[in-house]
């Protein structure tokens, strides 16, 4: 039994494409449980991230940035799963760049359930030198919704993230929690590796690699306490597939390397990950490849 007064919700996490989204709810659970790039729209799955303190269980759902600017089978299924995810939630936080308000925010803001109480959490505070631009900025916030609270906040630094928390829990109903005390995500481990290969892709390559990328996970044994693992990077082109490659397979090395190393942290134990690279040409406006891929 949990003490009186315990809370317990579920809380989404969402956004514009590239505010911060999935660095906040990394901080916010304390481990590496969704991927970031400086690539927009690297989150394309929603994600569940739970934290568990003394007086609250938070489950911070994080969603893929709200795409207003294209429209294939993928990004269609992203928006659903953002719009789909406002419906059962208690709390909202909605993350905005200290840097500005812009018309994207707008359409994000638009989304939202008239009556949910909802946190603005105004993420890189540290890029910004001039606070009375910031003070206005948040004043300008405050005109647009009766917001919970304002929260500026760096998630990469870490500065402000406890006092979201305090925010959010103060909204969240009293209950027992959902999940047990050490889990962190809902996902499973062979999805968590799909998306740190996935990852690692977009970190290495930047602006090389079209966002038509995809990981998918061909075999996940467990072998004592060796998880071995045979993953299939799928390009859209062969252009593509000998950028993935690189110089005598020089870059698709550095991409299992780090990837596995960044698995062997997050599972706790050794990890032999084997990628091989396909094309695979127009899968993201494909319905059925995106559904059979698990893009809901």
């Amino acid at each position: 039994m949990t003490a009186p007064g315990f809370r317990a919700g579920t809380v989404a996490i969402v956004g514009r494409p590239n505010v911060g989204k999935s660095t906040l709810l990394n901080e916010l659970v304390g481990a590496h449980v969704s991927i970031t790039s400086r690539k927009a729209q690297t989150t394309r799955h929603r994600i569940l991230g739970i934290r568990t303190g003394e007086r609250a269980q938070m489950v911070f759902v994080d969603t893929p940035g709200f795409q207003t600017r294209f429209s294939n089978a993928l990004n269609r299924a992203m928006n659903r799963a953002v719009t789909g995810t406002l419906s059962g939630v208690d709390a909202i936080v909605f993350v905005i760049e200290a840097t500005g308000w812009d018309d994207r925010d707008d359409a994000v803001l638009a989304l939202l359930p008239p009556g949910a109480p909802v946190v603005l959490a105004v993420n890189k505070v540290d890029r910004v030198k001039d606070r009375a631009k910031l003070a206005q900025l948040l004043a300008a916030c405050a005109a647009k919704r009766d917001f919970a609270a304002l929260v500026p906040l760096s998630a990469e630094k870490g500065t402000q993230v406890k006092a979201l928390v305090e925010e959010v829990s103060r909204l969240l109903p009293e209950g027992e929690p959902a999940y047990g005390p050490d889990e962190i995500t809902d996902r499973s481990e062979r999805f968590l590796a799909a998306e740190l290969v996935r990852e690692r892709l977009f970190r290495l390559l930047g602006e090389e690699l079209p966002y038509t990328t995809a990981v998918v996970i061909d075999e996940f044994k467990e072998e004592g306490a060796l998880r071995r693992i045979h993953a299939t990077i799928f390009v859209d082109r062969p252009g593509h597939k000998a950028i993935v490659i690189g110089e005598k397979g020089a870059t698709l090395k550095r991409i299992g390397t780090e990837a596995r190393v960044a698995m062997e942290a997050l599972f706790g134990g050794k990890v032999f990950l084997e990628l091989w690279v396909k094309v695979k040409s127009g899968w993201a406006d494909n319905e059925a490849t995106v559904r059979q891929w698990g893009y809901e």
